[in-house]
């Protein structure tokens, strides 16, 4: 099974055939961090394409994922909306980490960058250094996760018995529960809504 969060792609694995079907399953958000001198001026704006727009306009320091995971995906596509052509930046003011969100805000931290974190990983990273949330609360960085079955017609070494388990585990009143109880330095992580049942 898959437990993730870029739903567009979701979307195709499922119609492609690779997976059974997506559910909902809960939701958190992406924020920006950056350094407290904030060199790009962006503290405290609530839309993020703007922001982004002013940090390549000022060459400030970005550090990517460069992954291709769903925060990366999700991150292009908001310098795409903001019209900045980060591949012929790269190496210049945009970095590419080709890291997952740990390592990822390591090197933000140590470079007194910018970067797109989701907010369940802030809340847990100590190593933050000079690095304050400083752009959150617009729509599109909202952050759904998603979980699908792996096609056990297309891949018959999966354990589809095992995995649906899980899933209907994670669908049920107790596993929506055990979400919003989880806490992360006292802060709710997660918030569960598979109350949509499936897309």
């Amino acid at each position: 099974m898959l437990f993730v969060h870029h739903k567009p792609s979701e979307e195709k694995f499922v119609a492609e055939g690779f997976g059974v079907t997506r559910f909902d399953v809960m939701y958190n958000d992406f924020v920006v961090v950056g350094p407290s001198t904030d060199p790009a001026g962006v503290k405290g704006m609530t839309e993020v394409t703007a922001a982004l727009t002013q940090m390549a306009t000022k060459h400030a320091t970005f550090v990517s994922r460069g992954d291709d995971s769903g925060t990366h995906k999700l991150e292009l596509s908001l310098w795409k909306a903001a019209g900045v052509d980060v591949a012929a930046a790269s190496g210049t003011w945009y970095r590419e980490a080709g890291a997952g969100m740990g390592a990822t805000l390591n090197t933000a931290s140590g470079l007194d960058a910018y970067t797109l974190t989701d907010r369940g990983t802030w809340i847990s990273f100590k190593n933050r250094g000079n690095l304050l949330v400083l752009v959150e609360g617009d729509r599109r960085l909202f952050n759904q996760y998603g979980v699908i079955l792996v096609n056990p017609h297309k891949h018959p070494h999966v354990k589809a018995t095992d995995g649906q388990a899980f899933i209907d585990w994670l669908l049920s009143d107790h596993g929506q529960q055990a979400i919003a109880a989880f806490r992360i330095e006292g802060e709710q992580a997660f918030f569960p809504n598979a109350q949509k049942r499936g897309s």
